[in-house]
């Protein structure tokens, strides 16, 4: 029999953790991942409702052992992966890992290809509740989605319920077959990087895509970069880089809030800031983001004429008690007046009715509006409202 979570069924809500790739890249090992999953507990980020720690690439030996299976890295995890699993577990958190459909890695470490189902039963054995798959080093020939339903079907069938986390870059056309696959969640994107033009175009990218998320198979845009202000361990060039303003990374937070994202913290959450843990830990954003019935969020570009671009925006997003939540985005340089008409959420104003607004980012009512709500959102910012019909 699986071990289930008796509260919510697997993959209903966008996933909520942690991931080591952003800010340690290779640079992981035991004892940092059992002081983030301590940290959960200590900063509130298991109160406001993130579960997964998750170690990234990197984490296992370059060769599987005689038996074919994959073997922890003895320097970096002594005590084992199934030890760090219970550690996870005692704090009432859940533990997640990685592989690729690949022959390796993309660091260059063993893949999981044609060792679908004996990797998943490892990853059983060991405790594993979540599982990022990642697409390098696929030979040319072999479907990537054959290969995801592979894996998908090897974790069904591991005995364990384990979140299963695709990570395809939005390759081979994701959006026509990943759903019907059985992963819960879905890479979209290329990798983001800690830089404000990463976070706008990755969100920009996906903007015509909100179809394409909901319950059991959420459009992932990335993992978070609040918080790094630079501290990037970058694969690729081998140093420290990039870095946002906390206005900035606060409007990456809402953005990936509304739009359905799974929200996992890619920063060293040992040393966060007060502005970083504000953002992260900001429950009425988190609230947004885990709504029940997770439906995407639909976009209207403002009036007037010359606001239609792709960088000033409303995302609206249905919510389960009949709230709406709105997010007024600038991604421009300069300010703007961001107005929402009343009539474009549905709402005529022979109805009778008005919007009481929340402000979900300083937590604080509004008061109530009839026909329109205008903010002046200034540049790389929101402003993001909690909106419910009132007489």
């Amino acid at each position: 029999m699986k071990e289930m979570d008796a509260n919510k069924p697997l993959g209903l809500t966008p996933a909520l953790g942690w991931n080591s790739w952003n800010t340690f890249t290779w640079d992981i090992n035991e004892e940092l991942i059992r002081n983030v999953a301590d940290l959960f507990v200590t900063d509130g980020y298991k109160d406001a409702g993130y579960e997964y720690i998750v170690i990234d690439d990197c984490w296992s030996l370059k060769e599987r052992d005689a038996d074919g299976n994959l073997v922890a890295d003895p320097a970096k995890f002594p005590s084992g992966m199934k030890a760090l699993a219970d550690y996870i577990h005692a704090k009432g958190l859940k533990f997640g890992m990685y592989s690729c459909v690949g022959t390796h890695t993309c660091a260059g470490y063993p893949g999981s290809f044609e060792h679908e189902f004996q990797d998943a039963a490892l990853f059983a054995e060991w405790g594993v509740d979540f599982l990022k798959y990642d697409y390098c080093f696929k030979p040319r020939h072999i479907s990537g989605e054959l290969m995801y339903k592979r894996m998908s079907l090897a974790l069904k069938n591991s005995g364990r319920d384990i979140l299963f986390s695709a990570c395809n870059w939005g390759e081979d056309k994701v959006y026509d077959w990943i759903r019907e696959s059985g992963a819960h969640t879905y890479r979209s994107t290329v990798d983001i990087r800690d830089f404000w033009d990463s976070i706008k175009d990755l969100a920009i990218s996906q903007l015509d895509k909100t179809p394409f998320t909901g319950p059991f198979s959420y459009n992932d845009l990335d993992m978070l970069v609040v918080g790094m202000n630079g501290g990037s361990n970058d694969a690729f060039i081998g140093s420290k880089i990039g870095g946002c303003t906390d206005i900035e990374y606060r409007t990456h937070f809402a953005l990936w809030a509304l739009m359905g994202s799974p929200l996992m913290i890619g920063c060293d959450i040992r040393n966060a800031s007060e502005a970083t843990k504000d953002i992260l830990l900001n429950r009425d954003l988190i609230a947004i983001n885990q709504d029940i019935e997770g439906r995407g969020a639909y976009r209207i570009k403002p009036e007037p004429n010359w606001f239609h671009n792709d960088e000033v925006f409303i995302l609206v997003k249905v919510l389960t008690d009949g709230d709406l939540a709105i997010g007024f985005f600038n991604l421009s340089d300069t300010p703007r007046e961001v107005p929402v008409l009343f009539w474009d959420l549905g709402l005529p104003h022979a109805a009778g009715f008005s919007l009481s607004l929340y402000d979900c980012i300083e937590h604080a009512e509004l008061g109530s509006f009839k026909e329109r709500f205008a903010p002046v959102v200034p540049a790389h910012d929101c402003r993001v409202v909690r909106a419910k019909l009132v007489r």
